[in-house]
């Protein structure tokens, strides 16, 4: 109950005016929004979040456990394994707590944590506002309790967490970015949040800051709840279509969203005029960006995504300075370049492999 008021509380203070047309404002600056995705066209370089450090060394004998939002989810597995991967690079015991999402499953899961010493435990996404208690738990017993890949560098976190923040706030403003500049500043657009994934907040920011300096554009903001994503997001989708006749964008702010949606789009038979723009980067999506299906979707290198973390999450166990932005890049793909991925696409590929090198330099591996 306490979750879903807190999720009541923050869709009241962000959702507050969303259900509307965008407010007047002044003239869209396309060129600037279109040189800013040129710039998330270009393969990112490996840029180190902190000092270099003996990391097999200072993790000898320490163990992390991994409390992820969902197992169900592809995008979730896939930095799993990463993290798995990184963790064997260094030498250092890594565990999951496998779970299908539900809130009893995180509170056992910090328990085991709590109950077999480990020396940090790591939440991927789960609904933080809910585990305060465990958290606070878990820190008394002088585990540290991190937030990873949960929401973006500005937004709050209860004091029993630690995080490993993502910069969710640029995803959301390059999803608006890419549905103005393709229809030329006169979007009208679909976004298809879900309140109770804590990054919400800022990806949703995000979107909204961005599609207000569109004077010409309109948007309407619909939540589903994670687990809702296969039951509701598809005859929501067809009766938005089929009430707004000149929708032409749709965002679903979770790639693992756009699965439900392209089925909507294709019934309705609005492909020709409506657009998907996405944000995750997961393989299964990719594919449906190189069949014409989905229009762009920001990729995060997973891979990349897990190494990030891991390097953070050791610095924490290693009493070094806590890193604040793991300086994980965001790539865009759409049929230009979605093929670099692989046929069919392929977890972390097309985005650069610099920070292979670059995270076995700054461990100090041989």
């Amino acid at each position: 109950m306490k979750s879903l008021l807190m999720a009541s509380a923050i869709s009241a203070a962000i959702y507050g005016s969303f259900f509307a047309a965008a407010t007047s404002a002044n003239a869209t600056d396309l060129d600037a929004m279109k040189a800013e995705i040129a710039k998330h066209q270009r393969v990112p370089e490996f840029v180190a979040a902190g000092e270099p450090f003996d990391a097999t060394n200072c993790m000898k004998g320490k163990k992390i456990l991994s409390v992820p939002f969902s197992n169900s989810i592809a995008f979730v597995n896939t930095v799993m394994e990463a993290m798995t991967t990184a963790a064997k690079k260094v030498g250092f015991q890594f565990d999951q707590y496998k779970n299908s999402g539900q809130h009893s499953q995180w509170i056992q899961g910090i328990q085991h944590g709590i109950n077999q010493k480990y020396d940090l435990i790591d939440l991927f996404a789960p609904d933080l506002l809910s585990l305060v208690p465990q958290a606070q738990e878990a820190k008394k017993a002088g585990i540290p309790v991190v937030a990873s890949h949960d929401g973006g560098f500005d937004q709050k976190r209860p004091d029993a967490f630690l995080s490993v923040p993502i910069d969710y706030q640029k995803a959301g403003e390059l999803e608006a970015m890419w549905a103005i500049t393709k229809t030329e500043g006169k979007a009208n657009v679909l976004v298809i949040t879900a309140l109770d994934s804590f990054s919400s907040e800022a990806i949703v920011k995000g979107v909204k800051t961005t599609l207000d300096k569109c004077g010409d554009c309109k948007v309407e903001y619909v939540n589903v709840a994670v687990g809702d994503w296969s039951s509701r997001i598809q005859p929501l989708v067809q009766a938005a279509l089929l009430r707004n006749p000149k929708m032409n964008f749709i965002i679903p702010t979770y790639d693992d969203m756009a699965r439900y949606v392209v089925p909507a789009v294709e019934l309705t038979q609005s492909s020709d005029r409506v657009k998907i723009a996405t944000f995750n980067g997961t393989p299964a999506i990719l594919d449906l960006v190189r069949r014409g299906k989905i229009d762009m979707d920001i990729g995060e290198n997973l891979d990349w995504i897990g190494h990030g973390v891991i390097d953070a999450e050791m610095r924490i166990v290693c009493g070094l300075p806590h890193i604040k932005d793991p300086k994980i890049p965001l790539y865009i793909f759409d049929k230009s370049n979605v093929e670099a991925a692989g046929v069919p696409a392929k977890a972390s590929a097309g985005m650069g492999d610099a920070y292979v090198e670059g995270y076995k330099k700054l461990w100090m591996l041989k």
